[in-house]
């Protein structure tokens, strides 16, 4: 749980009378109590969303679906995965990263994710039916799969790197990106 007031929120578990009988068992099989700081609610909001899927605890059932915290969603039922925002029950069609804080973050790493990576943000049946690159190619946020502009092998790597970063592992990507560029201007091919 999360609280302003870790005092009162403990001592309110463990009053003679008034508790509920879910609580009253909560507290019969409490083996030890952690406390972690947090400097925002919002950040208490989302270590406790995490805290509850990683460990799935028996008697927190609010949180359990994480229907409405926001994630970046890539797809994984294509040969060029599509990278978008997804606030829903949990899915099995792709990974889910986060949750986020708030739609506005969501959209945030959806922008820097096109712009570092260039994967495509377009429905399937757009994909299928493009006979020319979109806008989005044109701005410079996709590398328009859907016209052969980029080949699979290249595409998933683009994919794999979108990965590595939005698990934390971004110096890992920026290094790995420094090393191609540099081999790409060794061998003139500037525009990679």
């Amino acid at each position: 749980g999360k609280a302003k007031n870790l005092k009162k929120r403990l001592v309110s578990y463990f009053r003679a009378t008034g508790l509920s009988p879910k609580t009253q068992s909560l507290v019969s099989q409490i083996q030890q109590i952690e406390i972690t700081i947090t400097h925002t609610e919002s950040e208490a909001l989302l270590l406790e969303s995490n805290l509850i899927k990683a460990h799935r605890p028996r008697y927190n059932v609010l949180l359990r679906d994480d229907k409405s915290y926001p994630y970046v969603h890539l797809t994984g039922d294509h040969a060029f995965a599509r990278i978008r925002f997804y606030r829903g029950a949990y899915r099995r069609d792709g990974r889910l990263f986060g949750p986020y804080p708030n739609a506005g973050a969501v959209r945030a790493a959806l922008k820097e994710l096109q712009g570092l990576f260039r994967l495509r943000v377009c429905e399937d049946a757009e994909f299928a039916r493009r006979e020319r690159p979109c806008l989005q190619h044109q701005m410079g946020r996709c590398s328009a799969p859907c016209v052969d502009l980029i080949g699979p092998a290249e595409y998933a790597e683009d994919v794999g790197d979108a990965v590595r970063f939005l698990e934390g592992q971004g110096q890992q990507v920026i290094d790995d990106l420094a090393r191609r560029m540099d081999q790409a201007a060794q061998h003139l091919e500037f525009e990679r």
